[in-house]
């Protein structure tokens, strides 16, 4: 029993221990639960303190965005209602304008009206006095009124036919400058300038003696077997050769310089040397006629008109090597063809042998065209390179084609193009003459003046005799009259100056 008590005591003891232990571990733990909670609440609620800080902060941002954006609106808008009031003002003032445009048109329409009724009132007067004092009727009158506008619009039409006319020719002539100019710019050479003498230089004075010969039989020798004249005056050391033929001159300078250079001068030398000298000259003829043909490109021609040719070199117009004349012409004529799409071929064969016939006239009878168009058909030239080259000088239009034109242009480019010829004095002055004879020969001419060398001619006419139309019939006649009168290179411009003049004196 008392071990029973003893153990029920020990474990009331023991229950009443573990109660108290128990709830000594509950408070405890309350208390740490408790004191995390309070921390807990004091993280949220100062979490919840900087969200509400935060977000005002955000707000207080939005709110100024918001305000600067309502600033900018306002200003924006402002300034389109000042730019609607000044556009309002500004259409204010237009309409206003126009309104005050719109009266004053009105109040003009009404002057106008009243002005042409006012016309019309003196119009009727005045034709109901013309048809008194005229005894017309208003039939006669009429008719009077017609031939006055008929001649009136004959006259307008006169002045716009020459104005249409100029502006055509101005053009053309625009036109033609061009094609020239860049046929002429893409071709340049040099010029010859030749006379009818030649100097031969002579060792010295005693040499003379020696080409004269005991009574003269040396010199006379040599002028039989070249058909030239030797001058021997007192130019020291110098004999002069002169002869027209330019060959035969070649001839007796090459003849005489090897004889001064061999020394042994007397006939039967003189024979052999200028029978070798003639042969060299024709070979050089051959020679040179083939350098010219390869230059101007001009390929195939016969032998024989290779050799007429090379006899070119010798000879001059104007100052101006013919050789190198054709050579000029066959480039410019080429150039010419291919820019208005001639046939190329033809035009510069043609060009090349244009002048043939002038080393021949002195063989044939007959213009240098048409002899050089039948010796080059003679030796198998195509029809239509000898039809160019007899056109170059007849001016057929029936007959002319393009081509001929063409050859002829560039024949006077060629001759006609500054330093390409020269003149004397003397065929200078009388071209000039001849010129103003031409114009002075015309009735209505007060004054003529030939210029630019001749290539023009200003013309002063009497405005009391000669109108304006009849001033440009005036100048196509001088240009007829000075074609089939007189002989010049290239061409002749012809100005007529019509003036009026309005003289008064104040007293």
């Amino acid at each position: 029993m008392i071990v029973i008590i003893v153990a029920l005591a020990a474990s009331a003891l023991g229950v009443g221990l573990g109660y108290t232990l128990k709830r000594k571990s509950t408070s405890d733990q309350r208390q740490l639960a408790e004191e995390s909670a309070a921390e807990i609440r004091a993280s949220a609620d100062a979490e919840r303190k900087t969200i509400l800080l935060g977000a005002k902060e955000e707000a207080i941002r939005a709110l100024a965005a918001a305000e600067d954006e309502a600033r900018a609106l306002r200003v924006e808008v402002q300034a389109q209602e000042r730019r609607q009031r000044q556009k309002e003002e500004n259409l204010d003032r237009k309409i206003e304008e126009i309104e005050n445009r719109q009266r004053k048109l009105q109040h003009r329409e009404e002057e106008t009206e009243i002005r042409l009724h006012e016309v019309e009132r003196l119009r009727l007067e005045q034709v109901a006095a013309i048809e008194q004092v005229a005894a017309l009727t208003r039939d006669e009158a009429r008719l009077l009124l017609l031939q006055r506008v008929e001649e009136e619009v004959h006259t307008e039409v006169g002045r716009r036919a020459r104005l249409i006319e100029m502006e055509g020719r101005q053009q053309a002539e625009a036109q033609a400058r061009k094609i020239l100019s860049v046929a002429i710019q893409r071709y340049s050479s040099d010029t010859v300038g030749e006379i009818t003498t030649t100097v031969v230089p002579i060792p010295n004075e005693e040499m003379k003696g020696r080409i004269i010969g005991r009574e003269g039989r040396n010199i006379r020798a040599l002028e039989a077997m070249t058909g030239v004249d030797l001058i021997i005056d007192d130019t020291p050391d110098a004999v002069t050769l002169s002869c027209f033929d330019p060959v035969r001159r070649e001839i007796a300078r090459l003849a005489l310089t090897k004889l001064v250079q061999d020394g042994r001068i007397h006939p039967a030398r003189i024979e052999e040397i200028v029978a070798k000298s003639k042969q060299e000259i024709e070979q050089e003829i051959r020679e040179e006629g083939e350098a010219a043909a390869y230059e101007a490109g001009v390929p195939g021609l016969h032998a024989e008109i290779i050799k007429v040719v090379g006899r070119l070199k010798f000879r001059t117009s104007y100052g101006q090597n013919q050789l190198q004349h054709a050579v000029e012409a066959a480039h410019i004529g080429a150039m010419l063809a291919a820019e208005v799409g001639a046939e190329v071929t033809v035009v510069r064969r043609a060009s090349f042998l244009h002048d043939i016939g002038k080393v021949l006239t002195h063989e044939v009878e007959g213009p240098h065209h048409i002899i050089g168009a039948d010796f080059i058909r003679r030796f198998g030239e195509s029809k239509a390179v000898v039809q160019a080259v007899m056109g170059h000088h007849d001016h057929d239009p029936e007959r002319q084609s393009v081509e001929d034109v063409l050859v002829q242009a560039a024949d006077a480019a060629s001759g006609a193009r500054p330093g390409a010829r020269r003149e004397s004095v003397e065929n200078y002055v009388r071209r000039l003459e001849a010129l103003e004879e031409v114009a002075n020969s015309f009735e209505g001419v007060e004054k003529s003046f030939a210029i630019q060398a001749g290539r023009e001619v200003r013309i002063i006419v009497k405005p009391e005799q000669v109108d304006d139309l009849q001033a440009m019939r005036l100048a196509r006649d001088i240009v007829k009259k000075i074609e089939e009168t007189l002989q010049y290179p290239g061409q002749v411009k012809v100005t007529v100056v019509r003036e009026t003049r309005a003289v008064d004196y104040a007293r």
